[in-house]
């Protein structure tokens, strides 16, 4: 039987089987070491330490370093970087839709054929050393240069999610989102990643909300304060909320996708609705799946709020 200790103590966690060889492993060795499952094929000729792998199966982002760690070691894409959407995933910045799990995202230098194939989807574009950074033992693109990438080639929707995500986790910052651009003035897509990164807003805390920030602005609601403390007329604490527009005493709420799967939840909910209602608010709901369904119905139910009269 191999010695596993002996291949955890390699200097490698992914590689080519000459890699592996170059390690250290014998060919023998390396036959023992995938029969008994210490070594674990990632894809052809690519083959990850099993300690590695386990690890990588309770870490998303890590999971995801993994096969694009796997694509990387092909001969002709050692100047390519992780980026678009596997470059969010290793960075955990959020996206409104998921990914397909084995595909990767890379970047290859400025004049490179773009292509694809064997799970792997590419882009040519200039990678500015300031636009690169390293995660997981992985080159790629940083959190800026990544939201700026999603925004280009994304619908609107998709961008802002992705940049208030980042925003919010501190993945970077308006600044630093600013200066990339400055860099990529003439790229393809580029209006609209400026668009994007002026309308997002490091409050929104989750993908509906920011989603639902665009839905709002494209049917014409004026904007409203975000991520709001309301308290009432005792300035006794109630609750954060959504989304407020103050001037219509109206707040609106999204809700998740399992906000209400716990009853308890569900019961300190509606005791807040009575609340905020008491202090002289209108409260609307929302769904996922309502807003997305049928958004005229979810704007016209907040458009009746805010021309309603406030209960006093």
């Amino acid at each position: 039987m191999t010695d596993s200790n002996h291949i955890d103590s390699l200097s490698i966690n992914i590689g080519s089987v000459q890699s592996w060889r170059k390690a250290g492993l014998t060919v023998s060795r390396f036959r023992e070491a995938v029969q008994d499952g210490d070594l674990v094929r990632i894809r052809r000729g690519v083959y990850a330490s099993r300690g590695f792998v386990d690890k990588a199966e309770n870490q998303p982002a890590l999971g995801h370093a993994l096969r694009v760690g796997a694509a990387l070691c092909g001969r002709s894409e050692r100047d390519a970087v992780a980026s678009h959407q596997s470059a969010a995933l290793i960075h955990d910045i959020s996206l409104l839709k998921a990914p397909l799990r084995d595909v990767v995202w890379l970047t290859r230098p400025q004049g490179r054929h773009r292509g694809g194939g064997q799970g792997v989807l590419f882009h040519s574009a200039a990678l500015p050393a300031a636009h690169v950074t390293t995660m997981f033992g992985v080159r790629l693109t940083n959190g800026a240069r990544t939201v700026i990438d999603l925004a280009r080639s994304l619908p609107v929707v998709d961008g802002v999610t992705a940049a208030d995500s980042a925003l919010h986790a501190r993945i970077t910052t308006k600044a630093e989102l600013r200066r990339t651009l400055a860099g990529c003035a003439r790229w393809p897509g580029i209006d609209k990643a400026r668009r994007v990164v002026e309308f997002s807003d490091e409050l929104s805390e989750s993908a509906l909300e920011s989603a639902a920030r665009v839905i709002f602005a494209r049917w014409g609601l004026p904007p409203p304060r975000l991520q709001t403390d309301i308290v009432d007329d005792a300035l006794r604490f109630i609750g954060r909320v959504d989304f407020l527009w103050e001037k219509h005493r109206t707040i609106v709420e999204a809700d998740g996708m399992g906000k209400y799967e716990n009853p308890q939840r569900a019961r300190e909910q509606i005791t807040r609705d009575i609340r905020l209602r008491d202090a002289g608010y209108k409260v609307v709901h929302f769904t996922w799946a309502e807003l997305f369904g049928d958004p005229a119905r979810v704007i016209a139910r907040i458009r009746r709020a805010l021309a309603a009269p406030t209960p006093y």
